[in-house]
């Protein structure tokens, strides 16, 4: 049964919505998550801050909304990347998600810095966010698992027991923590690295970021399992 058609305040409310949340987006990329303000966002619009925060309660709602639609669209692209590479080898797979982590990164920074930068003081994500982060972290998890040998050793150590609590509370099947410690150990290199590259912490250094960053990804396939 195809839904009802939305009536044309649902609409024009939808409108309004996206394009605050444009202009926002505007503006993070000129000032960082500081220079997000609802009343200069209403005053591009043409619109009274009052009258914007019908849509948004605070300025916090909206920032949440904007990490609400990075982590998604994030999780988007490293899926169809997944699923576009899914007949490749393992390691190949591998290197592709990396590689659009990496793009996904360079492609919009603003977007990159709000999801994995300094923290704005006195916010606090919603719940929804961690399970949306989860996502994307979901497809390097799972060509790591396929990478993996088999007979890998089952829990030991207290980081195998906080790993394998972690898996089992965002739900999915468990992999052993060998591959669960690789995974978060390639989020945390790989990201180590784009948000270097971004903030521009290479150029001084005369590196090309690429070839590190290449040579990182190789270094995690490379890797001894433990």
């Amino acid at each position: 049964m195809a839904p009802a058609p939305r009536s044309p305040r649902e609409r024009f409310r939808e409108q309004t919505r996206n394009e605050a949340k444009r202009v926002a987006l505007e503006q993070l990329a000129e000032s960082g998550s500081a220079g997000v303000s609802v009343n200069a966002i209403a005053k591009r619009m043409g619109v009274t801050g009052p009258a914007l925060y019908r849509y948004f309660a605070n300025r916090d709602a909206l920032l949440a909304e904007l990490i609400v639609d990075a982590y998604r669209d994030l999780g988007d692209a490293l899926e169809e990347a997944a699923h576009a590479h899914r007949r490749k080898a393992p390691a190949a797979r591998f290197r592709e998600l990396a590689a659009r982590f990496r793009s996904w990164g360079l492609e919009q920074p603003h977007r990159y810095l709000l999801l994995f930068g300094t923290p704005v003081p006195g916010f606090r994500a919603p719940e929804l966010t961690f399970d949306l982060a989860d996502r994307a972290i979901r497809p390097i998890l799972e060509v790591l698992a396929d990478l993996a040998p088999e007979g890998l050793p089952a829990q030991r150590s207290a980081l195998d027991r906080q790993l394998t609590a972690w898996r089992e509370l965002r739900g999915g099947p468990v992999s052993p923590p060998a591959v669960l410690q690789r995974g978060l150990q390639a989020w945390t290199r790989l990201h180590g690295l784009v948000s270097l590259e971004i903030e521009g912490q290479f150029v001084g250094m005369g590196i090309d970021p690429a070839p590190l960053f290449r040579a990182e990804v190789e270094s995690l396939i490379d890797q001894p399992w433990r």
